[in-house]
């Protein structure tokens, strides 16, 4: 199983999207890790959306497609 997540950060008030075929909790830990690359500007980050899928090309489409919208209004959120 794959996933589509959206993460928040209040910190820097910004969202961050992803996918993964780990377990979404394990992939925000990561992301909260010590580590370069976006996320690594706040340790806030909090899960506020996910859609889990049978295979990894529709969460990368999803993924894509969310990146592709740029208002709160495409997430739902």
């Amino acid at each position: 199983m794959f996933s589509t997540y959206i993460l928040y950060s209040e910190a820097i008030n910004k969202f961050y999207i992803g996918f993964t075929g780990e377990e979404v909790q394990f992939r925000l830990a990561k992301h909260l890790a010590h580590h370069k690359g976006f996320t690594a500007k706040a340790k806030d980050w909090k899960i506020v959306h996910t859609e889990n899928f049978e295979n990894k090309l529709q969460a990368q489409t999803r993924e894509n497609k969310l990146k592709a919208g740029k208002t709160l209004n495409v997430y739902g959120i």
